[in-house]
């Protein structure tokens, strides 16, 4: 069941294919494509020149560059270098850039000429960021210092790369999304990252290497990391890569008959199903499967996905924490719609009353905890977090879940998001689900507001679905048919947009603040 084959160094995995399938193509973005053997020639060379900059094992260096064939290579090239990646969003600001470098006590950083002024000012700010790597994209400006990223990847370094067999120490920190608080860096091995793949991805979605992966996903989130970047590598697959998602691309790329793969979080697809309502007889020829994680995929869209495409949607459930997977639904057997699945194979999931600590029974709700060979080895330096966070081996999510008889598990919210009122605890995703329903509303998310005698109350934020009008009294009356009195939202708040992660969590301490301001 365990493609063990699958585990092993990444300069290991990318020789493999570069011997067995030289001309195959690995990547491919807008501007550019590489094949296995340019992509182990490429990543060689940046590892070495990496090395010969004085980089060492161990040392942190940052990708700060949007999704491309440029940001996988860097990623790929720092491991085999022996250092630790850490992704950085392309749109993060100066100063959460700042943070990750100065936490992670980076080296060094490879981004673009766009983000050249940056730099200038961070190098002046830490002095042990000594090396700076610019790509071509955009236009050089005068304090655009540094060693050019095409002249590195194209020669030869005084270097061979490293590629260490080490695979249990620290190779990626991944940044959490921040939606709760600061974030926090995770420390992942490429053990725990591929034993995903070769536990989850491989065996149970099926991922090979006759697939053509389509990704969307920001490739700075553990999700994307592990399955559209590593998973790939692992298996030998190609994949296209979108700067951003993009619903007219991707649905381009769906109807070309190309893509057999394509992983989103629910946000996305429901986009694509908006856009079929336009375009009514539109198919997906060669696509085999979609996967959905990152936020919890309401039922009825699974259900009307599958039904218009007339293809499988697998929801699963994963955090960074765990190297991404915890859970994911099967392609073969039964499936609980509106479940995120079965636990992966070899991971050892509980969930227990938070305030006892003992097991619930099934179809109780209590916090989620996991043990598993995924399980990262920390956060970056920061013990005191670490040691709440894992105990006696198990690490406490902090996410709410019910299971099932048959094992299938639901979750259900955040410990931290239930809204609590007058005593009876309500689930925000409940709500929004039945939000969801009503045919007005494109998206929307459900927090707690004060109330001076029941603590908190729940209020909803809508986005309206294009050319609707939205009635607030039609819209609770449609949630009265589906929710108990005391979860009923008591107000209704028009939006543009729903602030999320890039990995589809709802950011709801944004919109708590709206209710602050307000």
């Amino acid at each position: 069941m365990i493609h063990t084959e699958l585990i092993a160094p990444l300069g290991t995995l990318l020789r493999r294919h570069a011997q067995s399938k030289p001309d195959k193509l690995a990547f491919q973005d807008s501007k550019t494509s590489v094949n296995y053997a340019e992509l182990e020639h490429a990543t060689a060379n940046l590892a070495g020149h990496l090395q010969d900059a004085g980089i060492e094992p161990g040392d942190c260096v940052a990708i700060f560059l949007p999704n491309s064939v440029e940001w996988v290579e860097s990623c790929l090239g720092i491991v085999r270098a022996g250092a630790v990646s850490v992704p950085i969003s392309y749109d993060a600001t100066a100063h959460e850039v700042a943070y990750r470098i100065e936490d992670a006590n980076c080296k060094a950083i490879i981004t673009s000429n766009e983000r050249a002024d940056v730099m200038a000012k961070l190098q002046a700010e830490y002095p042990n960021l000594r090396t700076v790597i610019l790509t071509d994209r955009g236009a050089a400006s005068d304090s655009a210092a540094g060693l050019r990223y095409a002249d590195l990847r194209a020669n030869v370094a005084r270097s061979l790369p490293r590629d260490l067999d080490a695979i249990d120490e620290p190779s990626f920190i991944v940044y959490t999304s921040g939606t709760t608080g600061r974030a926090k860096g995770v420390l992942l091995s490429q053990r725990s990252m591929l034993w995903v793949t070769a536990a989850c991805w491989a065996p149970i979605a099926g991922l090979n290497e006759n697939d053509h992966v389509l990704s969307t996903l920001p490739l700075f989130h553990s999700y994307a990391l592990n399955l559209t970047v590593l998973s790939i590598v692992a298996v030998g697959a190609s994949e296209y890569i979108l700067e951003k998602f993009s619903t007219t691309e991707v649905m381009a790329q769906l109807k070309s008959g190309r893509v057999t793969l394509f992983p989103g979080v629910p946000t996305v697809f429901h986009y694509l199903l908006e856009a079929a309502r336009a375009e009514p007889d539109v198919q997906f020829p060669g696509l085999r499967l979609c996967l959905s994680a990152g936020a919890i995929m309401p039922a009825p869209v699974n259900q009307e996905f599958e039904r218009r495409f007339g293809v499988m949607l697998l929801d699963g459930y994963g955090i960074t924490e765990t190297s991404t997977m915890v859970t994911l639904n099967w392609r073969s057997g039964s499936r609980v719609m509106g479940s995120c699945g079965l636990p992966v194979p070899g991971l050892s999931t509980r969930i227990i009353d938070p305030v006892s600590g003992l097991d619930v029974a099934p179809g109780a709700e209590g916090e989620l905890i996991v043990r598993g060979p995924n399980l990262m080895q920390g956060y970056h330096r920061k013990p005191e977090e670490t040691a709440s966070a894992v105990r006696n081996g198990w690490y406490y999510t902090g996410d709410l879940a019910k299971s099932d008889s048959n094992g299938f598990l639901t979750i259900t919210g955040r410990l931290k998001e239930v809204i609590i009122r007058g005593g009876q605890n309500i689930a925000p995703s409940e709500v929004e689900e039945a939000c969801c329903a009503f045919p007005a509303v494109l998206d929307c998310a459900v927090v707690g507001a004060p109330h001076q005698h029941l603590g908190e109350v729940p209020v909803v934020f809508v986005v309206p679905r294009p050319g609707a009008t939205l009635v607030e009294a039609e819209l609770i009356t449609h949630c009265r048919e589906r929710l108990s009195s005391y979860k009923l939202p008591h107000a209704v708040h028009v939006v543009d947009e729903i602030p999320r992660t890039g990995s589809g969590k709802i950011i709801r301490f944004k919109l708590k603040e709206t209710l602050t301001a307000s």
